[in-house]
Parts: C-alpha cells; structure tokens; sequence
C-alpha cells in the first residue's frame, strides 16, 4: 500500500527511520518517554491493545473494561482496521508469531 501524501514529508520520514534504528524494548522506552508525553504514549498504547481485542473478536464493553478507552476511540481503531492503511494489521501479525 502507497505512503499516504499527507503524511509523508522529510521530518516525518526522519521519525520513523529513528524508530527503525531502536533496537531494544528499553530503547524504545528512552525514545518514547523523551519524545512524547506519558499521556501520548499510553493513548498509543491503548489504541494497540483496542485494535488487537477487536481482532479478536471482544465487545465494545470488554474493550471498554479492559481498556478504558471510548466507544469513539474504539470505532476509530475499527475504522483502521477495516479501512486504513493495514499497519495495525502487520503489526499485530508480528507480535501473534513472537508469541
């Protein structure tokens, strides 16, 4: 699937080949925690594991008591993964085959 346009300038291209270059689990916790806030990064974190029970088939409410997050955060994801770009798809495939 094509970059999406919007997204795609030399900063951004700057970011990702950074996260390209962590190699480690603590690593990435140094990255994350420098450039982005705690709020930020358990948003994303919490939009993993929504996109990751809804592949898995769980409810809205299961969603919403494991995760806390809202029907609209929730409806979002869904959107994604249905519609977007595949990335949470690719990454959830590779985090099913380290288990």
């Amino acid at each position: 699937m094509a970059i999406n346009p919007k997204l795609k300038d030399e900063l951004t291209d700057q970011l990702m080949r950074a996260v390209l270059l962590l190699k480690s689990e603590e690593e990435c916790y140094q990255f994350f925690e420098d450039i982005s806030t705690i709020g930020e990064l358990k948003a994303l974190s919490q939009r993993l594991e929504v996109a990751r029970m809804l592949e898995a088939r769980h409810t809205y409410d299961e969603i919403v008591a494991r995760t806390g997050a809202s029907t609209a955060t929730i409806s979002r994801v869904k959107r994604c993964l249905y519609y977007g770009a595949d990335g949470y798809k690719i990454v959830l495939e590779r985090l099913g085959e380290d288990r």
